[in-house]
């Protein structure tokens, strides 16, 4: 498929996928959703991407939540059809990490989207936040769900049921970013931690995911069953070979994702 609302780019095994909508502040209508959906399954599929980063169109906003207008005119049942937690989702068990490059606004939509990611690296002059509250909604795209499981019980209560907006610097210090750069480096930093995402043995980094996701849900006996499985898993891989042989040897290793 064409893309209307989203540029991908690849090169040196680091894929970025760019919100285009500067002009609404890079806010997501159930087209734009869609196009997200659809660009996260590409870069999974694509054999050059070892990372992704999303991040948004100019330096004002990241994803400033769904377009009003479109949740203005939805039904009850317009929740089953075209959800944004089911985009979410795919972005939560993408196959490869994603990072979110925060360039700016991140609210409602945007914060979940930028939840669902692996790891958040946000600009100084990003503002984030579950606003939802005050249109008489809450935060449907796993928001509720994942927000709390990033900081905690009490503070999501808090950011979810006041509606507050915060700083990056509060973010990072509740635990919502890795970390915070200024507004001209987000874009360079992440990718540079995609690069270094990129140079590690794809297999260990996909199975490694899938434990960390089911460490936050799973009992301590399923959780460990879980690695152990992934782990024999890893031990008849190329690369798990590589990897050794390149340590005892004293060389870079060249991981090819078998």
């Amino acid at each position: 498929m064409s893309y209307e609302h989203m540029n991908l780019a690849v090169e040196d095994y680091v894929g970025i996928i760019t919100i285009e909508r500067e002009k609404k502040r890079n806010s997501m209508d159930v087209d734009s959703w869609l196009e997200l959906q659809k660009a996260v399954r590409d870069m999974n599929e694509n054999d050059d991407v070892r990372a992704i980063i999303i991040t948004g169109q100019g330096k004002k906003s990241f994803a400033a939540g769904a377009d009003i207008s479109w949740i203005r005119d939805r039904v009850p049942l317009d929740i089953y059809g075209s959800a944004v937690q089911d985009v979410l989702l795919d972005v939560y068990r993408s196959h490869k990490p994603v990072i979110a490059a925060v360039n700016g606004y991140a609210l409602g939509g945007g914060c979940e989207l930028m939840t669902a990611c692996d790891i958040r690296i946000a600009s100084d002059t990003a503002k984030m936040g579950q606003p939802e509250i005050n249109l008489g909604i809450l935060p449907a795209g796993g928001g509720t769900q994942q927000l709390t499981k990033l900081v905690g019980l009490a503070k999501a209560k808090e950011l979810i049921l006041t509606g507050k907006v915060i700083t990056a610097e509060e973010a990072l210090t509740i635990g919502l970013v890795n970390d915070v750069v200024p507004q001209e480096d987000v874009l360079e930093t992440a990718i540079d931690m995609a690069k270094t995402l990129a140079a590690k043995p794809p297999v260990a980094v996909k199975l490694a995911k899938i434990a960390l996701n089911e460490s936050t849900t799973a009992d301590l006996n399923s959780g460990m069953a879980l690695e152990k499985a992934l782990q024999a898993v890893l031990f008849g891989t190329k690369d798990k070979q590589e990897g050794v042989d390149a340590f005892l040897n004293k060389k870079t290793p060249n991981f090819v994702g078998e």
